[in-house]
């Protein structure tokens, strides 16, 4: 175990004493926007699974679309009080359908939820779906983030974007920062827009000894601060009124200085696994993926996000599992993600990112 070892991420080259790495299950991980293990450290690493971002740079905003051609189990948890989905109630466990396609998400609230039509056609194109007579019904749940407060907020995603997205889509290592749906993705606002941060997507992966996968990608678009999971200290977040270090969105809290009255925020979240899963697992899966949230942002499921989690089982890894261990890991891939969208953002004018603050 090394504790507080030196090391620099991004561009940035400001020192950041993290709890670096750890053995847990055979498998060396790190914390603080460190890769996670060699190769793909990405939702990719999960064999089937293909990402892709298109983003309209005048907004800024776009969309990411999660690809598994082969379909997938699914499961979904919503914890934000304000959230934009599609498709969302059909993954509940006693619904009918059982695979699902691709994964939509996007940016500017209600209006991005368009791009979902766009992947559809894509899939459509190329037979992908529920067959049904002569066509296919491709299945893609989708979920947008409120940027509408950043930019231009009549740049908005539409069929085209998700199309582009999905167009785009690979197997290799997500990219990550300020992209796709992570585009207009800021952080820190409890305080207002002068005083956020940038952020945008950030995705992590771990295999154990026995060939399980789980891996996760989020877009982190929260209304307070994200912390450092290893050592409880601010990654980002609420800037002090000068804008050179972190007011502290818990003591802001406990102060009473804060309220949760204005513009919405959200964090989406999908998890990823080659493991075999019901419904029913997928879906408790995503509920203790939301661990990874409450340790990495604060305050968080409040009454103005839309936090959510996709879960994704590919099955490629056959025979009985342990959902308790799954549901773990993917709380601390999560968490991991989380910390990686906030480092490897990029900022825009009056929003900077962590990478642009005082040395």
């Amino acid at each position: 175990m090394q504790l507080g070892k030196t090391c620099f991420i991004g561009h940035d080259r400001r020192p950041w004493r993290f709890l670096v790495s750890f053995t847990f299950l055979g498998v060396t991980m790190f914390r603080g926007g460190v890769e996670a293990q060699p190769g793909n450290a990405t939702l990719t690493a999960v064999p089937g699974i293909k990402v892709g971002h298109h983003t309209l740079g005048a907004g800024p905003t776009g969309c990411t679309v999660i690809l598994v051609e082969a379909g997938a189990t699914a499961g979904v948890d919503v914890r934000g009080a304000a959230p934009a989905t599609r498709e969302t109630d059909l993954l509940n466990p006693v619904n009918l359908v059982q695979q699902v396609y691709a994964i939509a998400l996007s940016g500017r609230s209600v209006f991005g939820l368009d791009s979902a039509s766009g992947v559809v056609k894509y899939l459509e194109e190329r037979k992908i779906g529920v067959a049904f007579g002569n066509t296919h019904v491709p299945i893609v749940p989708g979920a947008s983030l409120f940027d509408l407060g950043v930019g231009d907020p009549l740049v908005r995603p539409t069929a085209d974007c998700g199309y582009q997205a999905a167009r785009a889509a690979s197997a290799a290592p997500v990219a990550e920062g300020s992209v796709g749906a992570g585009a207009g993705a800021t952080i820190g606002k409890l305080a207002g827009m002068t005083r956020a941060m940038k952020s945008g997507v950030g995705s992590a992966a771990l295999t154990i000894p026995n060939g399980l996968t789980v891996a996760a990608l989020v877009i982190v678009n929260a209304a307070g601060d994200v912390i450092d999971p290893g050592t409880g200290r601010i990654i980002a977040g609420v800037r002090t009124p000068d804008g050179r270090s972190f007011a502290d969105a818990r003591k802001l809290l406990r102060q009473g200085a804060i309220s949760f009255t204005g513009a919405g925020n959200t964090t989406l979240g999908v998890i990823a696994t080659n493991a075999t899963l019901t419904k029913t697992q997928a879906t408790r899966v995503a509920q203790v993926a939301h661990d990874g949230y409450a340790r990495a942002i604060s305050p968080v499921h409040t009454t103005v996000d839309g936090d959510l989690i996709f879960t994704l089982a590919t099955g490629a890894r056959p025979g009985n599992v342990d959902v308790g261990v799954i549901g773990a890991l993917a709380a601390e891939v999560m968490a991991d993600a989380i910390a990686r969208a906030a480092l490897q953002a990029t900022g825009l004018p009056g929003i900077p990112a962590v990478r642009d603050l005082p040395k």
